[in-house]
């Protein structure tokens, strides 16, 4: 069918509109990746637009040579690896049962548990708890205080309400328990919904600071992202001497920002090619375990 003027011109419009929001949040992350392959004197002059001047390795050499980042990255991807795994295992047992219509708590809980959602008992309370518990200074307080995100488990009840309940009684007939329908039944079913759960948990893992910064005093414990804020608000030069930094005060700016762009590309890297492999399962997983009115 042949598109009216209207129509064209509506569609003319969304695809500028398209390209410019691609171009808007595509262009800082090119213009950080170019900056931190370039040279300190293309920096320096300003000739960096777009593309890397004067390629070097020179700024990834000095990050990479600090002890302190290594550290922190085996710090979140520990946080990352163990705090995701805990969260997929707790949302499924958490958002089984309050899907099934025979579970006799079933709408109690569902109340309290999106009562969480608007109303929390504040960071100084918090804060006493994690105190109490003895988690201050230990790698769990990054991982047990947010094992569960409440918004996701209602994602994971929806698409656990998706699945036909034929299944389940069938499953039931030939003996299998409950344990047994959600691991060998329910689970496989609503994979595309789980990845999507697991990419949620590892960026908000991986990009998780401010628990950090509340409970983790320890330097060794910290996570990537308390490495990078120390580099991007502390880029002084005892940071660049401990990197390895030249001291030379012509160069010295010109290197902090060079230090401080290589950190975050360093950052966000891993991420950045996790995703690939997850995206294929996003729309059909957001669909499946949308939730329902």
């Amino acid at each position: 069918m042949q598109k009216s003027r209207s129509d064209r011109l509506f569609y003319v419009f969304v695809y500028l509109l398209t390209i410019l929001a691609v171009v808007v949040t595509l262009y800082p992350f090119l213009y950080v990746v170019s900056i931190s392959f370039s040279s300190v004197d293309a920096i320096d002059k300003q000739k960096v637009v777009l593309w890397p001047v004067g390629f070097t390795l020179s700024g990834y050499k000095m990050v990479l040579q600090y002890k302190e980042l290594w550290v922190s990255f085996y710090n979140t991807v520990w946080y990352t690896v163990v705090g995701t795994l805990l969260n997929i295992v707790a949302t499924c047992l958490a958002a089984f049962p309050l899907s099934r219509q025979q579970f006799f708590l079933r709408r109690k809980l569902n109340f309290f548990i999106a009562f969480t959602m608007y109303f929390s008992g504040g960071l100084i309370p918090v804060y006493m708890l994690i105190t109490s518990l003895g988690l201050y200074n230990t790698r769990w307080v990054m991982v047990l205080p947010v094992l569960v995100i409440t918004f996701n488990v209602m994602i994971c009840r929806s698409a656990f309400e998706g699945i036909p309940n034929e299944i389940f009684e069938s499953a039931s007939i030939d003996g299998a328990n409950e344990m047994t329908m959600l691991y060998r039944l329910a689970v496989p079913i609503i994979k595309p919904t789980l990845a999507v759960l697991t990419l949620y948990y590892a960026v908000f893992h991986w990009n998780n600071f401010f628990s950090a910064l509340l409970y983790l005093g320890k330097q060794d414990m910290q996570p990537l992202q308390m490495f990078l804020r120390r580099v991007l608000i502390m880029a002084s030069p005892e940071v660049m001497q401990k990197m390895g930094g030249t001291m030379t005060s012509g160069a010295l700016a010109v290197s902090s920002l060079q230090v401080r762009y290589v950190s975050i590309v360093v950052s966000i890297l891993p991420i950045v090619m996790i995703y690939p492999f997850i995206q294929r399962y996003f729309v059909k997983g957001i669909t499946l375990g949308a939730v329902k009115g």
